[in-house]
Order: C-alpha cells, then sequence, then structure tokens
C-alpha cells in the first residue's frame, strides 16, 4: 500500500480509528475534525543585505471548547498549513488527554533560521506577533516554543503583544525566567517523555537501568531525554541532530555532549563517538527507539528494519499511519506523541497559571504536579488498552475524543 496522506490527513486517520471505536456520531466528528480558525500572513523583513523578504506566517486554531487554544510557533523552511492543521490537532487531543484546560492551536513561519541573524529573527517575530496578534489572547490562544524557537522568541513575542495589549506575561509560555517564566519549563517536554518511558519500560518488561536507548534528534526535547534517562540509568548509545550523528557501542557520555549541545546548540564537533546517519540511526539494535526531531521519519519502508523493543514519539507525529500499524503488527510497543510529549504542554499550563495569579511556584513543586499527571494519564491509558483491546495510541486517542466530545455536546450551540 503507497503512502500519500499529508499530515493533516494523517493525523485525521488516527482520529476516525479511535472514533470508530467509541462510536462518536457524524454530526460531532465533523465539528470535532474542523479547525475552528486559520490565519495566513505574509511577514516582510529587511534582511542584513538591505534587501526585503516577504515570509509566510501560520496559526491554526483548531479547538477552543475546553479552554483557552494551546500551541507552539515553529520556524522551518517545510512549514505549511497542512502540517500545521495536524499539528494543532494534536494538540487538541494531547490537553484532553492529560485533562487541562485548553485547547489546541499550532502556527510557523516557513523561513530557515539557521540562515538569519538574530536581528533578522527578532524583526520576523516581531512583525509576525504584529499582525498575528489579533488572533492571540490570554484567554484566546497561547503560542509556545517549538522547533528552531525558544525562551528569547518568546521574550519578544510577549514584548511586542505587551506593547499594544498592556503588560501580559501570560500570553506566551516558554518565557525566560525573568519574564514570568516557569522553573522546569525548559525541560519539561524531555522530562515528560523520561517518565512515558520509564512507565512504559516498566510494563513492557524493559529494564531501564542498562536498557540501551537511541534518540534520533538532539535538541531541547532529545538532549532533556537522553540526560534524565541517562540519570535514570539507561545507556545512550547513539544520538543525532541535523549535523548527523554519533553511536558508541558502551554508552555516549551523555553529560558531555548535553553541555556541549547546550553550548553550540548542535552535536557537531563533540569529538567522541562513531559517526552515524539519521537514516542509519533508525533501524540501530536498540531496546527503545526515541524519535525527538520531526515528523514522518518511521515509514512503510522503513518499519520492518526496526530493531527497538520499544518506540517512544518524543516528536510530533514521527510514525506514519502505515508504519504505525507494521510496529503493532510486528509487536513493538510504541507509546504516541500525545501523550509521551505532553510534559511541555502541562508545565506549560503551570507558567499559565502561574502568571495569572502573579506567583511563582518553585522547579520541585513544578516536577511533582508534572510526574502526577504523567503517571495518572499513562494509568488511564493502559486501563483503556487493556479494557477495549486497543493499541497505547488508539487508547489515548479514544480518551481525548471522548473529552472532548462530551464539553462541545455540553456548550451545545449547534
Amino acid at each position: 500500500m503507497a503512502e500519500k496522506l499529508n499530515n493533516y490527513e494523517n493525523t485525521n486517520r488516527l482520529f476516525d480509528k479511535a472514533a470508530d471505536v467509541i462510536g462518536i456520531d457524524e454530526d460531532i466528528r465533523k465539528i470535532l475534525k474542523t479547525p475552528f480558525r486559520e490565519v495566513k500572513v505574509e511577514v516582510p523583513v529587511r534582511l542584513d543585505s538591505g534587501d526585503i523578504e516577504v515570509f509566510l506566517g501560520y496559526r491554526v486554531q483548531h479547538n477552543g471548547s475546553r479552554g483557552p487554544m494551546k500551541g507552539g510557533l515553529r520556524f522551518h523552511p517545510e512549514v505549511d498549513f497542512d502540517e500545521v492543521r495536524s499539528l494543532a490537532s494534536l494538540m487538541t487531543w494531547k490537553t484532553a488527554l492529560v485533562n487541562i484546560p485548553f485547547g489546541g492551536a499550532k502556527g510557523g513561519i516557513t523561513c530557515d533560521p539557521w540562515q538569519m541573524s538574530q536581528r533578522e529573527l527578532e524583526m520576523l517575530t516581531r512583525r509576525f506577533t504584529t499582525r498575528m496578534g489579533f488572533a492571540w489572547g490570554l484567554h484566546r490562544d497561547i503560542p509556545a516554543p517549538d522547533v528552531n524557537t525558544n525562551a528569547q522568541v518568546m521574550a519578544w513575542i510577549m514584548d511586542q503583544y505587551s506593547q499594544r495589549y498592556g503588560y501580559t506575561p501570560g500570553i506566551v509560555t516558554g518565557k525566560p525566567l525573568e519574564l514570568g517564566g516557569s522553573p522546569g519549563r525548559e525541560a519539561a517536554t524531555g522530562k515528560g517523555v523520561s517518565i512515558a518511558t520509564r512507565e512504559a519500560a516498566r510494563d513492557a518488561g524493559i529494564d531501564l537501568r542498562g536498557a540501551r536507548v537511541a534518540i534520533q534528534g538532539f535538541g531541547n526535547v532529545g538532549s532533556y531525554t537522553g540526560k534524565f534517562l541517562s540519570e535514570m540509568g539507561a545507556t545512550i548509545i547513539a544520538v543525532s541532530d541535523a549535523s548527523g550523528g554519533l553511536y558508541a557501542n558502551a554508552g555516549l557520555p551523555i553529560k558531555e555532549l548535553f553541555d556541549h549541545t547546550y553550548e553550540h546548540r548542535t552535536i557537531e564537533g563533540f569529538g567522541q563517538g562513531e559517526a552515524l546517519s539519521n537514516e542509519d540511526l533508525i533501524t540501530i539494535d536498540c531496546d527503545i527507539l526515541i524519535p525527538a526531531a520531526l515528523g514522518g521519519v518511521i515509514t512503510q519502508d522503513n518499519a520492518r528494519q526496526i530493531e527497538a523493543k520499544m518506540v517512544v514519539e518524543a516528536a510530533n507525529s514521527p510514525i506514519t499511519t502505515i508504519g504505525d500499524a507494521i510496529l503493532n503488527e510486528r509487536g513493538i510497543v510504541v507509546v504516541p506523541d500525545i501523550f509521551a510529549n505532553a510534559g511541555g504542554v502541562t508545565v506549560s499550563y503551570f507558567e499559565w497559571v502561574q502568571n495569572i495569579q502573579a506567583m511563582t511556584w518553585d522547579e520541585d513543586h513544578v516536577n511533582t504536579e508534572l510526574e502526577k499527571i504523567m503517571v495518572r494519564t499513562y494509568n488511564e491509558v493502559t486501563a483503556i488498552m487493556k479494557q477495549r483491546h486497543v493499541p497505547m495510541r488508539t487508547a489515548a486517542f479514544m480518551i481525548a475524543i471522548q473529552r472532548v466530545a462530551d464539553t462541545e455536546k455540553m456548550r451545545g450551540g449547534f
């Protein structure tokens, strides 16, 4: 069977699979699958060369029935409406699954941030905020960091938005601590992935102490995931990023590699480990494979070559629907993205709450609350898995879809 689905069609196929099991009627399906609002803006920026470049920016607000819409902003050459629609939809299901009072949104700008100066990135961010700000709001839609965006980008957004609408630190999450960010937010997605991995490995009979782990994507999420799993006793044998990969059969020195990556924003130049391609990392012999980069890296072309016992989706949609079916058929445990990487949006919720209350939690409190939510959600998902005899992804979607469907029905108006 050929894989010709775009990102949004891929997500909707996962939705339909779960909706079929719980019997969601066609009218509610139409509401749940259709984005509430889609915005596309032109973002002109004068480059350092003196030329004007016009970038395209996107924001899709998928569903806000359970609360303000929430989702990241990514700067990447491949950003388009199909990708953003898919990610916005996934955010709706992710926030519902962990049962925090948010809906789903996503956005981005089609650009190559690696080829832009800091001044150009700031101008791009501020102009995008000016043109998109009307659709955002503390109780409407709250952006956050995603691929190639960070706390500094969130600081620019907060400042630009506040110039027009008044001081509003809660308009974005993932900010610097000095501007109302939450302790633990930077590490939160990786922290959540490590908790999800720990819980799923235990039930899969994989001893995390000494487990051989490969991580594709050693950016913010992948590096923190590797750091926390290493502290739990796992052996990280391979990592990669856009520059390539590193492999060491006895395990890479993760603390040193983490520090190198934090300083240089790449694993390139680390000087230890054997060279490895991103493609070869996916099929490496390991216990746990963690795709933590971009989507669509495990497909029908390589799913039968996966040698891991368990795949944990730290990235959004790293496995296509056909790739997922092949892994399930082979008995490989898949921990789905809407659960595995939900730590980021969970601690974003904590940050939003702190901003509204004009107070700050300490990091231990943040991590304790994150642990509670991730473990509770895992237990809810596995209970449905056992009760309905479905894969973990389907069980997670079932819980999330039912919660949003119930809310839509209670609110009515259609």
